[in-house]
């Protein structure tokens, strides 16, 4: 087996796919992104839903924490920046700020030792990466800015939303879609 066949094997395992929230994200902000608008598609994953973005005519800029999922992004030829959530951008740049967080509820006592489990792991109330990363976004946005967020059922959906508004942003849902075990929707923040 060539080497980058075996690399390509194991970055399918290392990187989280499109998936139905994947998918709900990238038509949501494919439907509202404008072209020439500078995009962080942050957590990007696959670039799936940066790359959806892209087809906007917007700028999109890709980052993730895990080194498999910004070569990925990368490859769907998306300018990547590996960092955690906000951290590696300057104040005021972003037009809109997309982000599928990991949101399922896990137990604490687990111990996140691969680049699947920690693209999945919510902490135990699902909300552990939202809500820093909801601390730090009004500092990349643009003073027009906008952030589309991807929030599960599973998540408490209300506390998101009130998390949100004590950040200064007002919340309304642009797309939602249920299933069984949980109700996806994407909420479009504004300050």
């Amino acid at each position: 087996m060539s080497r980058d066949l075996a690399d390509r094997r194991g970055i399918e395992t290392e990187v989280y796919g499109a998936a139905e929230d994947s998918e709900l994200l990238a038509g949501a902000a494919a439907r509202i992104v404008e072209p020439n608008w500078a995009v962080l598609d942050c957590g990007t994953g696959s670039g799936h839903v940066g790359a959806r973005i892209a087809e906007t005519g917007a700028r999109v800029i890709a980052s993730d924490l895990n080194p498999h999922a910004c070569r990925r992004a990368r490859e769907r030829g998306l300018e990547t920046v590996r960092g955690d959530l906000l951290a590696p951008f300057a104040s005021n740049v972003f037009d809109a700020v997309a982000f599928n967080p990991p949101y399922l509820p896990t137990d604490p006592e687990n111990e996140w030792d691969d680049w699947m489990e920690v693209a999945l792991s919510g902490g135990q109330s699902g909300r552990a990466v939202i809500e820093p990363f909801l601390d730090e976004v009004g500092r990349v946005l643009a003073p027009s800015g906008i952030v589309l967020l991807l929030v599960s059922s599973l998540t408490d959906f209300d506390a998101v939303v009130a998390y949100a508004n004590d950040r200064g942003f007002e919340a309304s849902v642009v797309a939602e879609k249920s299933f069984p075990f949980e109700v996806l929707s994407i909420l479009r923040l504004e300050r």
